[in-house]
């Protein structure tokens, strides 16, 4: 099963061998996991937000998305830091880079309560990629309107 989603979300590592780190789908995935875990606990409406923003975003099947999920998961725990997943995602054109900016502020307000350390993860997130304050903030505003 490990060999079959690292096909799906994964590219090819230095020694030719699947290295799903590179699929710039897992580390926003893994980073959406992340942060649905940061205030210590993820709750039912974080978990269906990042289900729907996955389907969404990346045309995936349910069964994709909950491969993803799992291996996202995986990933998440062994990490040390965010750089795993921003280095590949520092790489995105900035019109995607503002996007996942926008769908983690989504998970940050899908249960309706922003905790402080929600915003720091966007925070640190965003200026590892390059997303500038002001534009975080925009995004910030516009998807707490919508919710």
């Amino acid at each position: 099963m490990f060999d079959a989603i690292t096909k799906l979300f994964g590219g090819k590592s230095d020694d030719g061998e699947a290295d799903p780190m590179l699929d710039p789908k897992l580390c926003s995935a893994a980073l959406l996991v992340h942060l649905s875990a940061v205030d210590g606990e993820v709750s039912d409406s974080e978990r269906k937000t990042i289900e729907r923003i996955l389907t969404d975003e990346y045309q995936l099947t349910n069964a994709e998305v909950a491969d993803l999920v799992v291996l996202a998961t995986q990933k998440d725990h062994e990490a040390v830091d965010f750089y795993a997943f921003t280095s590949t995602l520092n790489k995105l054109e900035s019109e995607d880079k503002l996007n996942l900016i926008r769908m983690m502020w989504q998970v940050v307000f899908a249960d309706s309560e922003n905790h402080e350390l929600e915003d720091n993860m966007v925070w640190r997130v965003a200026e590892l990629i390059g997303v500038s304050s002001r534009d975080r903030t925009i995004l910030r505003a516009e998807v707490r309107g919508e919710s």
